[in-house]
Formats: C-alpha cells, sequence, structure tokens
C-alpha cells in the first residue's frame, strides 16, 4: 500500500473517447458490467440492460457528444501514464450538463479518485458554461450513490424508499454550491 505521501502525482488530461488511452477503462467497465448477472447488470447500470449488451451500452454515445463545446471527457493519468480513472460529461439541456461513466480502475479504488474526477469534470462543465450537473446511477451502486451524496449532490427520488422499486436513480447539482452537511 502505497502511503499519502508517497502516493504518485496524478496527471489531469483530456481526451477524445476515441483516444487509445481512453480503450481500456472502458474496456474493463463493460467487462465488469458484463460479468454481472442480467439483472444485476440491469439495476446496476441504472435500469439499462448489460450482460452481453454492456460493451454496446457504453459506446452508444456518439463520440461526438463528448467532445467541446458541449461536451468533454477527462482522464486521470497515474504514473508512466497508466490510465486509473476517468469519466466524462455530455450535453443534457442548454444550463445542464450530464455525468457518464464515472470509473475508476479495480486496482485503484478507494483512494478518492472517482471524488477527484467529478470535482474536475464539474470544474471543466462550469467553465464551459454550464450551471447544472444531472446524472443518474443504479439502485445496486451503493458506492455511487454514497459518493454523489458526499459531493453535494442532491437525489431527485424520495431516498427513504427502496432504491429497487425506483429504478435509476437521478441526482442534481447546481454549480457553485458548497456541499450540503
Amino acid at each position: 500500500m502505497t502511503s499519502a505521501s508517497s502516493a504518485p502525482e496524478l496527471t489531469i488530461i483530456q481526451v477524445p473517447v476515441s483516444d487509445p488511452l481512453v480503450e481500456p477503462l472502458l474496456r474493463e467497465l463493460g467487462d465488469e458490467y458484463s460479468r454481472l448477472p442480467q439483472a444485476l447488470g440491469s439495476a446496476r447500470a441504472g435500469g439499462t440492460p448489460i450482460g452481453s449488451d454492456a460493451h454496446a451500452e457504453i459506446s452508444r454515445y456518439p463520440d461526438e457528444e463528448f467532445t467541446p463545446p458541449h461536451g468533454g471527457l477527462l482522464l486521470l493519468l497515474l504514473e508512466r501514464g497508466e490510465p486509473v480513472a476517468g469519466g466524462a460529461f455530455r450535453r443534457y439541456a442548454a444550463a445542464t450538463a450530464e455525468l457518464k461513466r464515472i470509473w475508476t480502475h479495480s486496482d485503484h479504488r478507494r483512494r478518492g479518485l472517482a471524488r477527484r474526477v467529478v470535482a474536475e469534470l464539474e470544474r471543466e462543465a462550469a467553465g464551459r458554461g454550464y450551471r447544472r450537473v444531472y446524472l443518474t446511477t443504479g439502485p445496486r451502486q451503493p458506492e455511487a450513490r454514497g459518493l454523489y451524496l458526499a459531493t453535494g449532490y442532491t437525489p431527485l427520488f424520495d431516498t427513504g424508499a427502496d432504491p429497487e422499486t425506483i429504478g435509476p436513480l437521478p441526482f442534481e447539482k447546481h454549480l457553485g454550491e458548497a456541499p450540503k452537511q
């Protein structure tokens, strides 16, 4: 385990979806979803059928949706240029960006990388004029739900209800607001 004082520095880069550095991230994400039982995969991905269709679902949006001026793809790179975490956003509405594919490589989880990706995506979206961020996660993704709540996102669903009865769990955050305590 690497201590905080000797942790490698992360480099933030923006690349198009077609960049070769993106491929390992999306492949592992697709592989992870493909290994899930069909019912779990559907719920875990926010209601989208996964299973054998995982890779097709991940690539269903055209690359142009994640490129400037309306969208962006971000990678955090560890030493030697190895991609360890990433995420993207696309235009959802005139003043709203939608975060997509927030992901951390399985060997690098529990290090706060997803939190950093979300913060960088928010910063970039705000710089492009977006004032609100929207996203959804699956009811069987408690880690993602916890991440969004901890980073100031407001749930747009009844948090007291069984998530399995809701389907995709929508969240929003107005950019420029302080995280809720």
